[in-house]
């Protein structure tokens, strides 16, 4: 059998090998897992492991936004607007902070337990005064707990609904703070609720590492006052509207003239 070992890349052979995941523990012949793309725990036995190469997503997520934001440089300057991004998962943040200077935004990223996040949101958000937040990490719909719309049957919804519902009572206009909230599986309807813009997942399915993060830049980029097309801007995600969802709005960026 092959020798597989902290760190390492591997698929489950029971799930299809659908969904890559790189190996974060190992205690009593049980794997503990998390998704190399995909906001997904797991565990697994060595038994129902394939080790595998992890090669970069063949979908350049930078260019699926960049492509649709021409900006005319020639006689306009432009003001994008500012992303705050709360993470609970170090690696999935650093992806994101990169996928941002990569499109040119500015962005500041947190790294806080889903736990914590409701009782600091508010200090960060008036020391920071983002346009945009981003509340996400990991989370999961536990089945065998019962009602799908119940948030205490969730993982971290009912944490993700509390920083939510303390983001607005800082801001309670949703055309000045975008809020953006959820992970795999989470709450929908109760997210959106409590006050997001955009929220994860209607369908209660996982989520890529960087859907958050499209729809953020996707509204860094888009003038105020005009309307965003929801249904494009949700096609742009990795599972569309399975995974994301929200409502109407405009974008947070300024245009000015001259350059």
């Amino acid at each position: 059998m092959m020798d597989i070992k902290k760190g390492d890349f591997v698929t489950r052979k029971s799930y299809n090998n659908d969904t890559v995941f790189k190996v974060l523990n190992i205690k009593n012949d049980i794997y503990y897992l998390k998704g190399a793309d995909v906001r997904l725990y797991a565990d697994s036995p060595k038994s129902d492991l394939i080790k595998v190469i992890k090669e970069e997503d063949k979908e350049d997520y930078s260019n699926r936004v960049k492509d649709k934001m021409i900006l005319d440089r020639s006689e306009y300057f432009y003001l994008p607007g500012k992303i705050l991004h709360f993470d609970g998962d170090k690696d999935y943040l650093e992806r994101c902070l990169k996928f941002y200077k990569e499109t040119g935004i500015k962005a500041v990223g947190k790294m806080v337990k889903e736990s914590e996040l409701p009782n600091v949101i508010n200090k960060y958000l008036t020391e920071i005064k983002p346009d945009i937040v981003i509340i996400t990490g990991h989370d999961a719909y536990y089945k065998k707990k019962g009602n799908i719309n119940d948030p205490n049957n969730y993982q971290n919804s009912l944490s993700f609904i509390k920083s939510v519902t303390n983001a607005r009572k800082y801001e309670k206009s949703h055309d000045k703070l975008v809020i953006i909230a959820g992970a795999c599986q989470s709450d929908y309807e109760d997210l959106i609720k409590a006050g997001a813009n955009y929220a994860s997942s209607p369908k209660r399915v996982n989520i890529h590492a960087l859907d958050p993060a499209i729809i953020a830049v996707t509204v860094a980029l888009s003038e105020r006052n005009k309307q965003i097309d929801l249904i494009k801007l949700l096609e742009r995600t990795k599972y569309g509207i399975d995974g994301m969802g929200g409502i109407m709005g405009s974008g947070v960026m300024y245009v000015g003239y001259p350059r």
